[in-house]
């Protein structure tokens, strides 16, 4: 496949998997607009601290999420550069141009994450 950059698709499996689970996806919702202490996390999602503690682990893992420690709590709030990379990833699965940002292509995922940006569209 001439020109087409290399594809790391068990990094981008990973990616997709940590996506794919309901209790996640509530997690990320309730952390888009502002970062929160994992209590705050527990009262508006209603998820019980055993198990809000290890989806925030796997969310932590994927590196959907950055964390900030303040004293004895810790705060969480999505990481928007790898929301972007998972953007461009289902954009380029799709054939959707993903030209309306076009910064978020070029940010690359950190090492040591799994998934790096899937492909580039083309046209």
């Amino acid at each position: 496949m001439d020109g087409e950059p290399e594809r790391d698709f068990e990094g981008s499996a990973e990616l997709l998997r940590a996506l794919a689970h309901a209790v996640r996806l509530q997690i990320l919702c309730a952390i888009k607009d502002t970062e929160r202490a994992v209590g705050e996390i527990e009262e508006i999602t209603g998820i019980a601290q055993p198990g809000l503690s290890q989806q925030l682990g796997v969310l932590r893992k994927a590196e959907l999420v950055t964390t900030r420690r303040d004293g004895k709590q810790i705060f969480y709030r999505v990481d928007r550069q790898r929301m972007l990379a998972a953007s461009d990833l289902l954009d380029a699965l799709a054939g959707t141009a993903p030209d309306r940002r076009p910064d978020a292509r070029s940010a690359s995922i950190r090492s040591g994450g799994g998934a790096a940006v899937f492909a580039r569209v083309e046209r």
